[in-house]
């Protein structure tokens, strides 16, 4: 279903562990050649990178602090410069900074988590966009969160209008992109297990779990199948969408 992604060349954001290195993993099963985005975990990156080329796909590293606004720029011209182009960009990268009561939310907290979850993402789209001009077309995948949908909760709402700032990005692009075949969709993940809950201060998680009503966890997994799904032909007929993967949340 998705042997069209061989030789694919595919820019992954936040690729070194959780739901990123899992898609990075996943194209690179299916011979893509993947561009593993890290900022500090280079030791998860290059395990990512290890794994998609035992499975037959290409990889390369890079580095860079998407909370510094020249790293957009910087980071599409290394990628297009090692793979000669560029198919698809994955916006995963993200997170919260500041995950405490918006009573008490800092300015810097609000700044920087919109920065990496909505400025970031569109400068990075904005680069491929030109590119994929240029080549006949691309596809852009933002990885969003229901905390768009839901207004996040009292400790993440800037989480929460920064990932809605994407969808509404996603929508913009992709009626930008259409007379060119550059094609734009979200996927808005639900709970997924990973360290990122941990990160946020979450030890306790069941309650929220209780909440979902196929009452588990989401896995990496299944983001990544959805954006395999958008990536490859079987997305071709697709844009300006906002997908939900959150077991019915």
């Amino acid at each position: 279903m998705f042997e069209d992604l061989k030789g694919k060349r595919v820019l992954v954001t936040g690729a070194s562990s959780g739901i990123g290195a899992c898609i990075a993993e996943q194209l690179g099963s299916f011979g893509a050649s993947v561009g593993v985005h890290y900022r500090g975990n280079k030791k998860g990156a290059q395990k990512v990178a290890s794994n998609i080329t035992k499975k037959g796909g290409k990889a390369a590293l890079f580095e860079g602090d998407l909370l510094q606004s020249s790293t957009a720029v910087k980071l599409l011209k290394s990628f297009v410069a090692s793979f000669g182009g560029i198919d698809v960009l994955v916006n995963n990268a993200g997170g919260v900074y500041g995950a405490k009561h918006f009573l008490e939310l800092d300015e810097e907290s609000w700044n920087n988590t919109l920065a990496l979850n909505a400025r970031a993402p569109f400068f990075l789209a904005r680069e491929a966009f030109n590119i994929m001009k240029g080549q006949g077309g691309g596809k852009i995948i933002n990885i969003s969160s229901v905390s768009a949908k839901y207004g996040g909760s009292p400790q993440t709402i800037h989480y929460g209008a920064a990932k809605a700032a994407l969808d509404s990005i996603t929508v913009g692009l992709a009626r930008a992109g259409a007379p060119y075949n550059i094609l734009v969709n979200s996927v808005r993940g639900g709970f997924i297990d990973t360290p990122f809950h941990k990160k946020m201060g979450r030890e306790n998680t069941t309650a929220r779990i209780k909440l979902i009503p196929l009452k588990r966890a989401g896995q990496p997994a299944d983001i990544a199948g959805m954006v395999l799904f958008l990536a490859s032909k079987t997305g071709d007929y697709i844009t300006g969408e906002v997908f939900t993967v959150a077991g019915g949340d």
